[in-house]
């Protein structure tokens, strides 16, 4: 993929803002924006983010869930155990054990998409 492209989001930053941190608070691990604005989809954006297993897979997903400020539309997996998709409109969350990510491979499907909030990680930016 190449380098990811830091856009102005105007609103929906402080939401992607505020779900990077909820995640990096359980760690979730290389943790994505796609934007999905060009696309005939209902979101604006995919976060896709990893855990090791299924019991971190739903600790992350259910700090999200609890504490995000905008409202859960409707989510899906939590029986899974290994990815969980949680859409909040203008945001659909996914959170994924590791080699259901890699098996999936939604950064792949969606070409250069990626998108990246300076500042937004503990880090400095997200990884990828």
């Amino acid at each position: 993929m190449s380098e990811a492209k830091v856009l102005g989001l105007g609103t929906a930053e402080e939401s992607l803002r505020q779900v990077i941190n909820l995640i990096a608070e359980k760690k979730g691990e290389k943790t994505v924006i796609l934007d999905m604005r060009e696309f005939p989809i209902p979101t604006d954006f995919f976060v896709i983010t990893e855990g090791d297993n299924a019991k971190h897979v739903k600790a992350i997903a259910e700090n999200i869930a609890e504490k995000l400020s905008n409202p859960l539309h409707q989510s899906e997996g939590w029986d899974s155990k290994g990815w969980i998709v949680l859409d909040f409109g203008e945001a659909m969350i996914h959170v994924f054990q590791r080699d259901l990510r890699r098996f999936y491979d939604l950064e792949g499907l969606w070409g250069d998409t990626e998108i990246r909030l300076d500042d937004a990680a503990p880090t400095g930016e997200l990884a990828k």
